[in-house]
């Protein structure tokens, strides 16, 4: 149920979502007859270059999350921040089917997380040390 309420959602964070179910749809010649998956090629075309992966049929919703300072290693996954901005997608998506307070609250808080999250960055980006490991 709660991951229904992703259902037309593209992109997390400036991130593709990866609807796993519909790989199969996109590319039918990298699966075979028993619906395996080519996962060489899912390894060197997709994942490098994704890193949210959506499955329905599983209710499943995982991440790649960045390993090391971008400037460092580059960009090859997300920050917490878009983990956060899922989680605050998907309470948005059950709250408009049942409206409630506490929903209400965490959603108003997980807004406010990412703020922060905002203004650390800036701060960060003001001293010179943003995308590195400094403090």
């Amino acid at each position: 149920m709660a991951l229904e309420t992703l259902k037309g959602i593209e992109e997390i964070g400036g991130f593709n979502i990866i609807v796993m179910d519909e790989l199969r749809d996109k590319f039918p010649e990298k699966f075979n007859e028993s619906g395996g998956m080519d996962y060489q090629w899912f390894e060197s075309e997709i994942r490098p270059k994704n890193f949210i992966y959506l499955r329905h049929d599983k209710n499943s919703l995982s991440f790649t999350i960045q390993n090391g300072p971008i400037k460092e290693a580059g960009v090859n996954g997300c920050q917490v921040d878009t983990l956060i901005e899922a989680a605050k997608l998907i309470i948005e998506g059950l709250n408009s089917k049942f409206p409630c307070i506490e929903n209400e609250m965490t959603i108003h808080r997980l807004k406010e997380a990412l703020i922060w999250l905002r203004e650390r960055k800036i701060n960060r980006e003001k001293r010179g040390v943003e995308g590195l490991d400094k403090p």
